[in-house]
């Protein structure tokens, strides 16, 4: 199967859960049990944690290190992602209504949690107000 996009196309959860799991449909595997999925997913995040870390100078090469292999931090949170996106799949949870979900949720529990940014312009603030 060919999974080519062009880059302008947005792709929301609901497509790529659908485009991983015709991927995997391909394969007698299948999705991998719950467990190795978590350790899968600790693997990434372990691999993006090293990516920032290089990429924000907190740690150095070693000699043995490739910066390109290390600090690509973009290629890292994509592989999270597909791995979060096939736990998802392999649970039968939809992201985008889990998303949304979750917004709603953060929405009502934090919205006065944080300060708020000051707006300058009056027209701003009389909207804020109507």
């Amino acid at each position: 199967m060919n999974y080519k996009l062009p880059e302008d196309i947005p792709l929301t959860f609901a497509e790529a859960q659908a485009r991983v799991d015709r991927w995997i449909a391909q394969f007698e595997e299948g999705y991998f049990p719950s467990f190795v999925q978590l350790a899968r997913l600790s693997e990434e995040l372990g691999e993006l944690a090293r990516a920032v870390s290089y990429a924000e100078g907190a740690k150095k090469l070693k000699a043995s290190d490739k910066f390109e292999e290390v600090a690509n931090v973009e290629e890292e949170l994509g592989d999270l992602l597909l791995v979060l996106i096939c736990f998802a799949n392999g649970h039968h949870i939809a992201l985008d209504q889990l998303m949304h979900k979750t917004l709603l949720k953060i929405d009502a529990r934090d919205k006065t949690r944080w300060t708020p940014v000051k707006t300058e312009n009056k027209d701003d603030a009389r909207s804020e107000t109507t």
